[in-house]
């Protein structure tokens, strides 16, 4: 990954399992994104699922990240600290439910993208992606979602401001989510 690029970062459970078992998982994953990803990228949508998860994020500058001692490269660091993070909330719901091994895919994946319609189809894709696969029947019912971030007066770390003005507001955005996801090239997404 490279700095001032945008990502759709997801990953599944391994086999049949789930990453969240309740709310309280949900939470700690969203504190561990908070630790580990947002010192090296803004999140502009993200949706926790059972079994999977979708982040939309942006990598910072170089200069924005900090120290990055004993790494030759950006990605390098990029890489290290999204391992970091996976296995830290790893150990910590290993912990939680007495079970071992990996619990997540290996490698995550992280597709580049490339242009702003595609930005606009990820973000829907990632909010409609509870409601694709049966978790619930609305958008506004799925609660592990940045959806309800964009209709909120609330504080966010989400880049709220600049993801609205793409859309051409919160009406237009409403709009474009009631539709299904306009997918540029369908081929890019896993169907998680």
């Amino acid at each position: 990954m490279e700095s001032g690029l945008f990502y759709h970062v997801y990953n599944h459970a391994n086999g049949d399992e789930n990453l969240f078992r309740q709310d309280e998982n949900y939470h700690y994953f969203l504190k561990l994104w908070a630790k580990y990803i947002e010192p090296i990228a803004d999140t502009y949508a993200y949706c926790l699922m059972p079994n999977h998860f979708h982040a939309l994020i942006r990598i910072k500058s170089e200069e924005n990240m900090g120290n990055q001692t004993g790494f030759q490269n950006l990605s390098g660091f990029i890489s290290k600290t999204f391992s970091n993070f996976f296995n830290a909330y790893a150990k910590a719901y290993n912990k939680m439910y007495e079970r071992r091994g990996s619990l997540f895919n290996r490698p995550f994946k992280a597709k580049e993208i490339d242009s702003d319609a595609y930005l606009i189809a990820v973000i829907t894709y990632i909010h409609r992606n509870p409601v694709h696969h049966g978790f619930c029947d609305t958008l506004e019912a799925w609660p592990h979602s940045s959806y309800h971030a964009y209709y909120s007066q609330q504080a966010t770390k989400l880049k709220r401001q600049e993801t609205l003005e793409w859309f051409g507001g919160v009406d237009a955005m409403e709009k474009r989510h009631a539709l299904e996801p306009r997918i540029p090239d369908t081929s890019l997404f896993i169907d998680y």
